[in-house]
């Protein structure tokens, strides 16, 4: 039976919990000190922040680094204040109602609705593992020189990492996420060292210019910033994997649940913004100063960061940094797939299968891709993939801020009027932004 069945407003109760072989695993021991009972919160908030600096939005960052300097660093904040938004309302789903997003579609639309809204999000899967797959295999190159069609063959084998590590407990998977969040944000802070940018400057790009507006170049990087920001995957990963925890059933523990979990995503993504602002800074003190304002690939950044910094270790720092968002983007992914289609089919696979298929079905196109046309086809795929995850997210976004208005459905945690507006208007935005994006990429 449903652990959230007591609250109306479904079709249907929620059957098998998300994440199943982890679900509640991990204990929140109700008598410990509140500084405790918040620790065991600290974990899911960096599996999804991954999301939110992965090789696709490397690409946007130091585009608009390099062209125009520090000036879209507005951009980024105002993207990460929505993700804010939306992952809070995540982490209120789960806790409110047992469920992870994809069982909640499930369970309130008709099945053909259900279906259509699973394929759509298998697909942002399918683009965001493939963005993933490349970002690792570039940077497998960049440091090895292993050729990039090796590499994404080799990024399959992060399929038996992830069983390995679930089989240790949950906190082992998020152990290695953090450790490798942790090197990213060590070679950043090097590099930028390194560059030394005018901290006047960077303080300045955060606040808003009408230039953004105004200049049709500058605010169509904007737009595939803010597009390519919050994805659609990380929406049903964080509403799964903040129910690892055994925060118990009553009012007040589902009260103290959400808080502490709203805690550890924002901090996550803070930490998340302060990675993306820094490539964004390193593109704008290194290219953007030296006049070099065409850069958007991640090979091309690399190769020209030893001559402009003056030291052979700043390009190894780069793609070591690359390595480990690609390597953390396809855990993530591959936990995410796992939550879409068990969600929405109520299908459980064995795990190992489970996470053999999507990455089957996502490193075929890549390889097909790499093999065929190369690195410069990697760069064509990189950008498609995100118009993909930009045309799907609104599918992801509006369904979740319906659930979390709903009282029928989401009982004494319903989201407050607040909220709601502020979160439709975020719904609303990128809606607008992604249509803008796509109109741009079919006549461009």
């Amino acid at each position: 039976m449903d652990s959230g069945g007591f609250f109306g407003g479904w079709r249907a109760d929620r059957g098998d919990a998300s994440l199943a072989d982890v679900h509640r695993s991990i204990e929140v021991r109700q008598k410990s000190s509140k500084w405790r009972r918040a620790a065991a919160f600290v974990g899911p908030g960096y599996l999804v922040a991954v999301g939110y600096m992965d090789p696709g939005n490397w690409a946007t960052s130091i585009a608009g680094g390099s062209r125009f300097g520090y000036t879209l660093l507005f951009v980024a904040l105002i993207s990460n204040i929505m993700a804010i938004v939306l992952q809070s309302l995540c982490a209120r789903l789960a806790i409110a109602t047992g469920r992870d997003l994809a069982q909640a579609c499930r369970d309130a639309f008709p099945k053909p609705v259900g279906f259509v809204l699973w394929f759509l999000a298998e697909v942002a899967i399918i683009a965001t593992d493939i963005a993933e797959v490349i970002g690792t295999a570039i940077g497998l190159n960049l440091i090895f020189g292993i050729p990039l069609e090796i590499g994404v063959i080799i990024t399959a084998l992060d399929v038996f990492l992830i069983l390995y590590l679930q089989k240790l407990g949950f906190r082992w998977v998020e152990a290695l996420i953090i450790a490798l969040l942790a090197v990213i944000a060590g070679c950043f802070i090097v590099q930028i060292a390194l560059a030394d940018p005018n901290w006047g400057d960077v303080i300045r790009g955060f606040a808003p210019t009408t230039e953004i507006v105004t200049n049709p170049e500058m605010l169509y990087l904007a737009l595939g910033i803010l597009g390519a920001t919050v994805m659609p995957h990380n929406l049903y990963l964080h509403s799964g994997i903040v129910q690892t925890r055994d925060y118990g059933e009553t009012l007040p523990e589902k009260r103290e649940a959400l808080k502490f979990a709203t805690i550890d995503s924002t901090v996550a993504l803070m930490f998340a913004l302060l990675v993306n602002a820094s490539i964004l800074i390193l593109a704008a003190a290194t290219f953007n100063v030296a006049g070099q304002t065409e850069i958007a690939e991640l090979g091309e950044a690399h190769n020209l960061l030893a001559p402009m910094l003056g030291m052979a270790i700043a390009p190894t720092l780069f793609g070591v940094a690359l390595l480990c968002c690609g390597i953390n983007s396809t855990v993530t992914a591959t936990l995410a797939g796992q939550i879409v289609m068990e969600g929405f089919l109520n299908i459980q696979l064995a795990p190992w299968l489970r996470r053999l298929i999507t990455r089957i079905i996502a490193i075929v196109p890549a390889a097909a891709v790499t093999i065929w046309f190369g690195q410069s086809g990697t760069a064509q795929l990189l950008i498609l993939t995100q118009v993909v995850l930009s045309l799907q997210l609104s599918f992801a976004v509006f369904p979740l801020v319906m659930f979390t208005a709903d009282k029928r459905k989401m009982g004494q945690l319903v989201a407050p009027l607040w909220l709601i507006a502020l979160a439709v208007f975020i719904a609303l935005v990128i809606a607008g932004l992604n249509v803008k994006l796509l109109f741009d990429f079919v006549t461009g």
